[in-house]
C-alpha cells in the first residue's frame, strides 16, 4: 500500500477531475491524503481521502469576465503567493510527520511541487485543462495581443514570487508559476483535444476524463420523448440573468425539453418560464447529459469533457479567455460551436447547427473513453513507485 498526497487549489474545476483517480487509488488499497481549502473538501472526503484542510480560499476576481489584464494577473499572483505563505507551513508540518510516497498536485498549485522537493519524493502534476511544455504555453494563448508585460504591479508580483522561491533552497527549480515542466504530468483531456498535442513527450500522460461514483449514481429522467437541451454556465461565471432570459425567449414553447441550471440567481428574475423548461439552481449534469441531444455551455473544460464523453454536441458561450480557447478548439475539431455574442436567433441557429456535429462528436466520444481515465493514471502511478523501489533495492 502506498501513500499519495494530493494538493489542490480550492476550485471545483481543479479538484473535481482528480476525484475519480482518488477513488481508484483508494479502491486499490492505497492511502490518499488530500490537501485543499474547506470549500472543496467534501469531494475528496466522499472519494475516500483523508482531509488535510488548508487555509485556502478562491482567488479574487473569479467573477470577472472579458480579457485577462495585467492587473488581474498581478492580483492572481499576489493571491498565490499569500496562499503559499499560509498553506506551505501546514503542508510541511503535516506531511513531514506523515510522509507520502508521492505528491500529486494541481498544475497551478506550486506548493505541491514545493512539498515534493522538500520531502524528496516523486512529484506528479495534475492538469485539468490544456497542458504546457517547453514549446507550447497555454498562458500566452489566453493573453490578449496588447497584454502589458511591463505593468508595474505585475513586475513587482513576479519579483516577490522570485524572492519567495529563493528563500527555499530545496526547490529544484525556482520557477514557481511560469516555465516549469514537471517530470510527470497526468492530463485529464485526451491528446486529440490538446493544443499542439504532437509536441508532448512521454512525460505527459493524456488519460482524459473519468466519471466518479457519485456521477454514475446520480439519476435524472426526461419527462417526455422530446429532445433534451441542457443549459448551464457552470458554477463560477453564472450570474447572467440576461443570458437566461434570452434562452427562455429562444427555446420557450419549442420542441425542446429544456433543463436549465442558473446557480444562485433568483428564478423570478427570468420572468414567466414556459412549460417546456425545468429551471434549477443545480442539476446532476452528467445524468442529464446521458439523455441530452444538445448542450448550451460556458465551455469550461470539465463540462466540455463531460459533453464529449457522452457524445453530446454543444454550443459554447464562453465567459473568460480560457473558455474562449476551449470553444475555438472544439469548433476547429467540429464538435462544438462558439457563440461570442448570443442573441435569440443566434442561439436557435447555433443549437440547430450543433446537431450536424453529431458524427464528429461520436468519434471524439470514442476517443475520450479510450484514453484510459483514472485506471490508466493509477497504473502509471503504481509503475512509478515500483520503479522507485527497484532502484532503491539496486
Amino acid at each position: 500500500m502506498a501513500h499519495f498526497a494530493f494538493v489542490s487549489a480550492p476550485a471545483s474545476g481543479h479538484v473535481n477531475p482528480t476525484l475519480p483517480l482518488v477513488e481508484e487509488l483508494v479502491r486499490r488499497g492505497h492511502r490518499v491524503s488530500y490537501a485543499t481549502g474547506p470549500a472543496t473538501m467534501d469531494g475528496p472526503l466522499a472519494a475516500g481521502a483523508t482531509p488535510v484542510v488548508l487555509p485556502s480560499e478562491l482567488p479574487p476576481d473569479m467573477g470577472a469576465r472579458g480579457e485577462f489584464t495585467a492587473d488581474q494577473l498581478a492580483v492572481t499572483l499576489e493571491y498565490f503567493l499569500a496562499d503559499a505563505r499560509a498553506s506551505f507551513p501546514v503542508l510541511s508540518d503535516h506531511f513531514s510527520a506523515d510522509r507520502p510516497d508521492a505528491v500529486c498536485y494541481d498544475s497551478v498549485t506550486f506548493t505541491g511541487r514545493m512539498l515534493a522537493n522538500l520531502l524528496g519524493v516523486h512529484e506528479i502534476s495534475l492538469v485539468p485543462t490544456f497542458a504546457e511544455n517547453e514549446s507550447f504555453s497555454a498562458t500566452q494563448v489566453y493573453l490578449p495581443p496588447d497584454f502589458d508585460h511591463t505593468h508595474p504591479r505585475l513586475v513587482a508580483a513576479i519579483q516577490e514570487m522570485g524572492k519567495f522561491a529563493q528563500g527555499h533552497k530545496f526547490l529544484d527549480d525556482p520557477n514557481l508559476m511560469f516555465g516549469y515542466v514537471a517530470p510527470t504530468s497526468v492530463v485529464f483531456i485526451p491528446r486529440e483535444f490538446q493544443l499542439s498535442g504532437e509536441t508532448f513527450d512521454e512525460r505527459f500522460h493524456f488519460v482524459g476524463p473519468s466519471l466518479g461514483s457519485w456521477q454514475v449514481a446520480e439519476e435524472w429522467s426526461p419527462r417526455s420523448d422530446a429532445p433534451v437541451l441542457l443549459i448551464s454556465l457552470g458554477t463560477v461565471f453564472n450570474e447572467r440573468p440576461e443570458f437566461y432570459r434570452l434562452c427562455v425567449e429562444a427555446f420557450g414553447d419549442t420542441a425542446w425539453q429544456v433543463v436549465m441550471a442558473i446557480g444562485a440567481l433568483d428564478p423570478q428574475s427570468l420572468g414567466p418560464v414556459p412549460g417546456n423548461f425545468e429551471v434549477h439552481a443545480r442539476v446532476p449534469q452528467v445524468a442529464v447529459l446521458r439523455h441530452a441531444k444538445a448542450f448550451l455551455s460556458h465551455a469550461g473544460m470539465n463540462s466540455t469533457m463531460e459533453a464529449l464523453y457522452h457524445g453530446v454536441p454543444f454550443v459554447a458561450v464562453p465567459q473568460i479567455p480560457e473558455q474562449r480557447v476551449i470553444a475555438r478548439r472544439a469548433e476547429a475539431l467540429q464538435v462544438g460551436k462558439a457563440l461570442a455574442e448570443p442573441t435569440v436567433q443566434g442561439l436557435r441557429d447555433a443549437v440547430s447547427e450543433a446537431e450536424s456535429f453529431r458524427p464528429r462528436v461520436a468519434a471524439m466520444s470514442r476517443t475520450v473513453r479510450a484514453a484510459g481515465g483514472a485506471a490508466k493514471a493509477a497504473d502509471m502511478l503504481e509503475k512509478l513507485l515500483t520503479q522507485q523501489r527497484l532502484e532503491g533495492m539496486g
